[in-house]
């Protein structure tokens, strides 16, 4: 004999979990009536859609990034979904500051086990699941931690990008001067050491092939590329970089104008889109 199933039973499935009514009332039938086997199979319905939409990008969302209190840990959130709809709502707002709170709180150094982290007895990655079954999009997150001295951390326009710091002593005005700066200029690396010997390889093929196709001789090639090279690492190193504040010196420059002995020693940048 089939339960019967009131609108209290939907609503208040539908409380618990962000679904919406038709489908909460097809879980709890599906269920007969039994409101924890009503969640799981909403869950596993959330499964079943984030396997169909895993070919679709979420380029909206959220992100976020936080320091602990002594600034020796950073760590940036991002919630992404599929449409700014979703992403303005702010219950998904509130959604995320959640997850990045709970980060920040249980030390998390990893996605995974941010995935494993419970918030009021479930698991973020159960919320993912439940939320992604309520609106319908694809939901994913990235995670990203900066460990350091200190370490500053600077939200982009409106929660659209995320970016750590790391330095090797206290720099409290400097850290959120150079997080927008990479913020800005999105630097592969700190200086021309950090970057692959494969791109630089790469980069100094194509500036060849590029020279010789304007019909230039190999020996001046070769000459030229060294120059288009560090035209690369002057446009892609943060170091090297112009500072934005002030073109008339660089990222390097201005950190020795603030402290001589002050140096960068990581950077994450996550950006939507």
């Amino acid at each position: 004999m089939s339960a019967t199933i009131t609108a209290a039973d939907i609503n208040k499935l539908r409380q618990t979990t962000g679904a919406g009514m038709l489908d909460c009332r097809k879980a709890l039938t599906e269920s007969n009536g039994d409101f924890e086997a009503a969640i799981d199979w909403l869950r596993k319905q959330g499964q079943k859609i984030a396997a169909k939409r895993s070919d679709r990008e979420a380029k909206e969302g959220v992100i976020l990034a936080k320091t602990t209190a002594d600034h020796s840990t950073g760590m940036i959130v991002c919630i992404s979904c599929e449409t700014d709809f979703v992403s303005k709502n702010a219950e998904f707002v509130a959604f995320a500051q959640s997850i990045m709170d709970a980060a920040i709180e249980h030390n998390v150094q990893s996605a995974g086990a941010l995935n494993e982290v419970q918030i009021n007895g479930t698991k973020v990655s159960e919320m993912i699941n439940d939320k992604l079954a309520a609106i319908g999009e694809k939901i994913a997150i990235k995670f990203e931690r900066v460990d350091a001295a200190y370490v500053a951390s600077y939200i982009h326009g409106a929660n659209r990008m995320g970016v750590l710091v790391g330095f090797n002593k206290d720099a409290v005005d400097a850290g959120k001067d150079v997080a927008m700066q990479i913020a800005a200029m999105n630097p592969l690396a700190i200086d021309e050491s950090s970057i692959a010997p494969e791109t630089i390889a790469r980069e100094r093929e194509i500036a060849i092939e590029q020279i010789k196709a304007e019909g230039k001789p190999a020996e001046m090639a070769e000459k030229i590329a060294i120059g288009k090279v560090n035209k690369f690492f002057k446009d892609n190193t943060l170091l090297a970089q112009a500072f934005v504040k002030d073109n008339s010196k660089s990222v390097a420059d201005y950190l020795k104008g603030v402290n001589a002995d002050l140096k960068i020693t990581e950077f994450k940048r996550v950006a939507l889109g």
